[in-house]
């Protein structure tokens, strides 16, 4: 990191620290911010985006059918950007089906790993009932994001205690792309993002508010691993924490990865020129095409899980098939010991609900074997799968 590339505009200072090296720290969030003309406009068709997600998700009968596969899709994408892949059905498998032993197409370690990154945005949503988004919230989603997984020897829910860099760990401090603030300074800076995330009437739209906040928490880099993860679970808390959304719908991980070069340019131009501007922009474009996505993946996942229930409209067993439906799309998968739980009837009963659904194409049976069968509901799956999915190199 070069001092000669952080302009008089830069939003912050270079202080020394380790190796002859220099960090940036940034300055305070601004409590007051004013957009042009451009970027006005933008913030008007983003809100309505939003607004229109809102209105779609408020009169869902059942929201948890859609939040459900919305979080395992994040999940995927968020950590495909860090370079780990899996799939919603290796996921599924794996959390369902450990002592069935069905074998997974991915790394058993990659889908733990996005697997927990589920668990962390299940884990704030509760935990938002008890706290606000705070400090004490954010390293417990850290210590659950890296549980038992690659960065579990990076001290999970701890901020560093030494200084870090973003860049190619081979290539060292010295080469790195950027240097967030060294410890001392990390801390006072996280004390001041704690401050802003819960101060009264700060008079900035929400959305320019977490835009701010995203550039904020990637400049600090608190964690040594799991950074771009944790701040990107941070959005949809906070906009579930401040009432902008009833669930957890809007994410932006696909945009940020489709637009990684620039999504990361953007971020250290804030830091060396203080160019919120153009940041801001890119991330209000987020907002309204990933908010458009979502409303067209709402829409369908609505008229598949309507298709579902008009197949058994006429069935005697209409309650019961229509409750392992809606379980499905929370869970898509299931055994016959599971489902005869859930349904509160016989094995044998629960085996011809099964079969029903099978017979109908909405469940398939994956071991292969008699005993042991374990189902999966693969058309609910794949609204987890971009269509976009690259090959990870191997």
């Amino acid at each position: 990191m070069q001092p000669s590339e952080f302009t008089s505009n830069s939003p912050g200072r270079l202080v020394p620290t380790t190796q002859n090296c220099v960090a940036f720290v940034p300055s305070s969030i601004p409590r007051v911010f004013s957009l042009n003309p451009k970027t006005q406009c933008l913030l008007a068709d983003a809100e309505n985006s939003l607004g229109r997600l809102d209105g779609i998700i408020s009169h869902l009968f059942n929201p948890y059918l859609i939040s459900s596969p919305f979080l395992r899709r994040e999940a995927i994408l968020s950590s495909r950007i860090e370079g780990t892949y899996t799939s919603a059905e290796d996921m599924v498998i794996l959390e369902a089906s450990k002592e069935k032993s069905v074998p997974l197409k991915s790394r058993p370690e990659d889908t733990q790993e996005v697997l927990n990154y589920v668990k962390a945005m299940e884990y704030g949503l509760k935990r938002l009932g008890d706290l606000p988004v705070c400090l004490r919230l954010i390293k417990e989603l850290h210590d659950r994001l890296l549980r038992s997984v690659r960065g579990s020897e990076e001290r999970p829910g701890e901020f560093r205690s030494h200084q870090n860099f973003i860049g190619k760990r081979d290539d060292g401090i010295s080469l790195a792309r950027f240097v967030p603030p060294p410890v001392q300074e990390m801390q006072l800076c996280l004390d001041d993002l704690e401050r802003y995330l819960n101060e009264p009437n700060i008079d900035v739209p929400l959305l320019v508010q977490l835009a701010l906040t995203h550039y904020q928490f990637e400049a600090i880099h608190p964690f040594r691993d799991g950074n771009g993860r944790v701040g990107r679970l941070l959005l949809p808390l906070l906009l579930i924490n401040r009432g902008r959304l009833p669930e957890p719908v809007l994410y932006l991980s696909s945009y940020f990865e489709r637009n990684n070069e620039e999504y990361a340019s953007l971020l250290l131009r804030v830091s060396q020129r203080g160019d919120y501007e153009a940041w801001i922009r890119f991330f209000l474009q987020g907002v309204v095409e990933c908010s458009q996505e979502a409303v067209e993946q709402v829409q369908a996942i609505r008229k598949l899980h309507e298709s579902y229930l008009e197949r058994f409209r006429t069935a005697r067993s209409t309650a019961l098939l229509q409750k392992l439906i809606d379980e499905l799309f929370r869970d898509p998968s299931t055994t016959i010991a599971k489902t005869a739980k859930l349904l509160g009837i016989t094995q044998a009963a629960a085996s011809t609900n099964i079969r029903k659904l099978q017979k109908a194409g909405i469940l398939a049976e994956v071991t292969g074997n008699k005993r042991n069968q374990f189902f999966l509901a693969n058309a609910i799956l794949d609204f987890a799968d971009s269509p976009r999915k690259p090959k990870p190199n191997s």
